[in-house]
């Protein structure tokens, strides 16, 4: 159709018929990839990041006078006393108490066996 054959429609007051297409039906293709991305956010990120928390809170437990420790605040220290919560520690010539989940990682173990609390 032309621009002068559009004129005549439009001046003659006809509607036009636009062609009437179908309500598209839903499907899941486009939710399949926000799913697999999901997939492999989990996998990449958090799960690993579980696991460490597990195996930090496993050493945690294993904690006993002797150890020697390196704090999230950088101090090396010796493990003195044992506490439920609480450790107390030895570091140069200062004695101080510290949380139990400050300690970022046993760097020597004691000689002792671990004992079954």
């Amino acid at each position: 159709m032309n621009l002068m054959g559009l004129n005549t429609v439009l001046a003659t007051g006809a509607p036009i018929q636009l062609a009437q297409q179908p309500a598209p039906a839903w499907n899941m293709t486009g939710l399949v990839p926000i799913i697999l991305m999901g997939v492999v956010i989990y996998f990449a990120l958090f799960r690993p990041q579980q696991q460490k928390q597990k195996q930090h809170a496993a050493l945690l437990k294993t904690i006993q006078k002797g150890d020697k420790i390196l704090t999230n605040g950088g101090i090396i220290a010796e493990v003195i006393t044992v506490k439920q919560e609480t450790l107390m520690v030895r570091s140069a010539d200062s004695k101080f108490e510290i949380a139990r989940n400050a300690v970022a990682q046993i760097t020597e173990r004691s000689g002792a066996a671990p004992s079954a609390a």
